[in-house]
C-alpha cells in the first residue's frame, strides 16, 4: 500500500500497469478480494481429470485453465480447447496454453461457438461476460457438464455507482443466478447445483481503483482517468481520510448437465 504519495502519482501508476490477462498479482498489498468458499479453479481441475474433451469459454489469458490443468495431471482430457474474444488476451492465452496442447480460438464472446455439435463432455468458464446458453448446450454431448463461476448481480456496485451514480433497477437485477438458471434449463440443461456468495473487497489506494477499472472494462464502460478525474480525486480523498474503500463482489457457481436424448 502506498503512503504519502500524491493523487497524480498514484493515478499515473495505475494508468501505466499493463492490463492483459487475468493475473491480479499487481494488486497485492493494494487491494483485496475475499474468494468464494468453493475454490473454482481447483474444482475445475477435478472435473478436467474425469473428462475426455473439454472447452474453456472466455479463457482470458489462460491463467485459470493453466492452473486447472496442472491440478488434473496426469488424468487430463485428450482434447482441450479454449475461446477468447479480446485479441491481447487471446495472444497471451495462446502463448501460455499452446505448450500444454490446448487449442486457443479467437472468437467473439457473443458469437456462436466455432465447434461441432456435441463436441465436448465438459465446458468450463470463469466469469463469462454473458453465458450463451443455447451454444453451451449445443456443443455439449448428452450427459455432458457445464461447470462455471459467474459474476453475480450488483457485483462491486459500490464502486461502480461512485462513478456512474445510482443505476436503474433493471441493471441492478442483471446476472441474477436464478434467472440464469432458468435460461440454462430452457436451453436443455439440468441444474445439478447452484451456489451464490457475496464477498468483501477493499481498495487501499486510488492506483488500485484505476488499474481495476482499466482491467475490468465492463464495470465503468469507457472509463478513462481524464473523463472521471473528479470522481477519482474524491475517492482518493475519501481513502486518505477514512481508510480502504469497501465494496462487495458477488459470485455464483453453476454445475449443470445436458439432458440426455430420451
Amino acid at each position: 500500500m502506498a503512503v504519502n504519495r500524491s493523487f497524480e502519482d498514484l493515478v499515473a501508476e495505475g494508468a501505466a500497469v499493463p492490463t492483459e490477462g487475468w493475473d491480479f498479482s499487481w494488486f497485492e498489498g493494494r487491494a483485496t478480494e475475499e474468494r468464494p468458499s468453493w475454490g473454482y479453479a481447483a474444482k475445475a481441475g477435478e472435473r478436467l481429470g474425469g473428462a475426455e474433451a473439454a472447452l474453456d469459454i472466455q479463457t482470458g489469458g489462460g491463467e485459470v485453465l493453466d492452473f486447472a490443468l496442472t491440478r488434473a495431471e496426469p488424468a487430463r482430457p485428450v482434447l482441450v480447447a479454449a475461446t477468447e474474444g479480446w485479441a491481447p488476451n487471446a495472444a497471451e492465452a495462446t502463448a501460455r496454453l499452446r505448450p500444454r496442447g490446448v487449442v486457443v480460438v479467437a472468437a467473439p464472446d457473443d458469437a456462436p461457438l466455432p465447434f461441432a455439435d456435441e463436441a465436448f463432455d465438459l465446458v468450463l468458464s470463469r466469469h463469462p461476460v454473458r453465458p450463451y446458453w443455447t451454444e453451451i448446450a449445443r456443443v455439449l454431448c448428452p450427459g455432458g457438464t457445464y461447470f462455471a463461476q459467474h459474476v453475480g448481480p450488483t457485483s462491486v456496485f459500490e464502486l461502480v455507482e461512485h462513478f456512474l451514480g445510482p443505476l436503474p433497477a433493471e441493471v441492478r437485477a442483471g446476472r441474477d443466478p436464478e434467472g440464469e438458471g432458468a435460461d440454462a434449463e430452457a436451453a436443455g440443461l439440468e441444474i445439478v447445483a447452484l451456489r451464490a456468495e457475496r464477498l468483501r473487497m477493499e481498495f487501499h489506494d486510488i492506483a488500485a481503483v484505476v488499474h481495476f477499472l482499466r482491467k475490468v472494462v465492463w464495470m465503468v464502460p469507457g472509463f478513462t482517468v481524464e473523463a472521471y478525474e473528479p470522481q477519482l480525486r474524491a475517492l482518493h480523498e475519501r481513502i486518505e481520510r477514512e481508510g480502504p474503500f469497501v465494496a462487495h463482489s458477488t459470485r455464483h457457481l453453476f454445475d449443470a448437465r445436458k439432458l440426455s436424448v430420451p
